[in-house]
This record gives structure tokens, sequence and C-alpha cells, in this order.
């Protein structure tokens, strides 16, 4: 065996016994969300971005921080407004004097998207132009000011949230930027235990803290690993056709659900699709990826990429079902 695809598997194994940790320590603080934890780790190491959607108050912004401290990432949240402007995340120049010279000049002063983890709160509350510049940075990942180009450091993840039940004065994202998302993560409400244990743990004087597992370089370097594990033809095959499925005129409307949708994903899916199942094999010591990971991960990704007709909406059909309706 090459000594590079021999220290891979090394890395493989050491990503599990992380993982492990990681979901040991934001268990200290975060009770439940298992999936949710699961899902933001995927998106994290597949590289891509995230759109978390729940009701205020089930912990997204301390979830997110605690992942921050977990992985020992700068971490900055930024609460969207309607007059947040593109000036205010990106960075601003200011005119800076030189007191012993008198010289003026100009300095560019970072904005909060100069971190690694960034929480876009309730994103769909600031008006496009901003939303446009958060989106610019997560595709680039860097950020134009003054005419020069700034990289952002590496990692960089963003978790925007959306409020699901609050619509008036907000500027939803079109389909067409929901596509850079890899995953819609849906953080739901804890069980009635878990809501138990989670005011006797809110309410008492204790503190919790927790320990770093890795750090930015190490999953900087597990993002370049998780390119790397293998996928079969047809595991390949089932995520390009599930994905065809989703759409209206796609291919042969075997499972009923074209007379639903008015939009089904596009080719990003597929590759989320893949990629997201590489992420999951090796995060539990797989060294392959399978169709069970592919379905493991339709719902974050395709959930927010299929967009259903006024039939479905009469008939109370959510993309959801059809995404369950497609995986069988």
């Amino acid at each position: 065996m090459p000594e590079a695809e021999s220290e891979d598997l090394k890395a493989v194994d050491r990503l599990r016994e992380a993982y492990g940790d990681i979901t040991d320590q934001i268990g200290k603080v975060i009770i439940g969300q298992k999936d949710v934890v699961d899902q933001l780790l995927i998106a994290l190491l597949c590289g891509g971005h995230a759109l978390l959607v729940g009701v205020p108050g089930l912990a997204k912004t301390l979830l997110i921080s605690t992942l921050a401290r977990v992985l020992d990432l700068k971490f900055n949240r930024i609460q969207f407004t309607p007059d947040l402007m593109p000036s205010d995340i990106t960075g601003t120049e200011i005119i800076e004097e030189d007191q012993s010279t008198g010289h003026k000049q100009f300095r560019f002063v970072k904005g909060p998207l100069f971190a690694n983890i960034i929480l876009a709160d309730e994103v769909n509350r600031t008006p496009p132009k901003t939303q446009a510049a958060l989106l610019q940075a997560m595709q680039e990942h860097e950020v134009t000011a003054g005419g020069e180009t700034l990289r952002l450091e590496e990692p960089f993840f963003v978790l925007a949230t959306q409020n699901p039940i609050e619509q008036e004065g907000t500027y939803p994202l079109p389909e067409a930027q929901l596509d850079r998302f890899m995953f819609n993560i849906w953080i739901d409400y804890p069980t009635e235990e878990e809501e138990r244990a989670i005011v006797k743990a809110t309410t008492g004087a204790a503190e919790t803290d927790v320990s770093t597992v890795l750090n930015g370089s190490q999953v900087t370097a597990l993002q370049a690993l998780v390119r790397k594990v293998p996928v079969a033809d047809d595991v390949v095959d089932y995520a390009v056709q599930l994905v065809r499925r989703t759409r209206p005129n796609g291919t042969a409307d075997t499972d009923g659900i074209g007379e639903f949708v008015s939009w089904g994903a596009g080719p990003r899916a597929s590759q989320c699709l893949i990629i997201g199942a590489k992420a999951r094999a090796i995060l539990e010591g797989r060294y392959a990826a399978t169709i069970e990971d592919v379905k493991a991960v339709a719902v974050p990704v395709l959930r927010h990429r299929v967009v259903t007709n006024f039939n479905a909406e009469a008939q109370g059909i959510a993309p959801t079902d059809l995404i369950a309706r497609l995986i069988g």
C-alpha cells in the first residue's frame, strides 16, 4: 500500500475518534439535536454552507458558538437587519492621518465576515444587496473592497438562520441563492425529556466548559481528505438519478411527483449528495461512500432545492414528503 494512502486511512481512523470527542463536548452544552450536529459537521467537512431553520429559542446561536469553541475556530455572529449595508459585513475603508507627517491615507477595516465560522442571524431580514455580499463571500471565499481582493481565512463556514414564523418585512432568499447553501437544516422542538434536561441544566449555577478537539488547520486537512474518498459508479448514478427525478420533465415520472413540482434540483445538488456522502462515510470510520450515505443526506440537500406547485400546496404535500417518496 502506498505511504500516502496509508496515511489517509490513518487520518480516517483519527477523524472517527475525533468525531466521538466532538459530539461528546457539544453534548455537554447542547442537549439532543444529534442529527443537527451531524449535518453541521458534514457540511463543514465538505467546505459547504448551511441554512438553519427553526423557531426562536432552540439554541441555534449556542450550538454554533459551541462548535466553534470545540474546533478552536474564530466565530462571529452578525444580526441581519433591514438597515444593514454590505460594508457592515465585509468591512470599510476609513481615512487615517499620520500624526507626525499629517499625511492621510485610506485603511481597510475588516468586517465580521473575517472569521472562520459566521452565524448570519435572520438573513432574510436584510435587503438583497447585503444578502448578495454575503453570498459572494460564501462562493468565492474572498471580499472585494476599494479595488482590492482579500482572501478569507480557511476554513470559512457560513450558517445562516431564518425564522419560519415571521415573514412580514423580510426579504426571502430566491431559489437561485438558496442553491448556494449545501444543506437546509431544520431544528425541531426537543422531546419532553430533553426539554426537562435543558431546563435543569440552564437554570442552575454550574457552568459548563468544553475542550478543544481539532483546530483550523486540521479541519482544512480533513476537508481535503473528504475529496479523496472513493465513490463507486453505481453510487454516483444513484445520486444523479435521484436529483433528476425531482425535476418535472427530467425523467420518466415513475414516482408520480411531476404533478407536484414546479422546479427541481440542479446539478449542484448531485455534487452535494456525493460530497456529503463522502463526509458521512469517513465520520463513521468507513473508507468509501455508499448509497445509504447518499440517502442519509438527501433531505437536507434537496429540501430547499425542490419547489412545489399549487397542487402540492392544496393537498398539503411538502418537499420533504416528495423526497421521502423518492428515496423510498
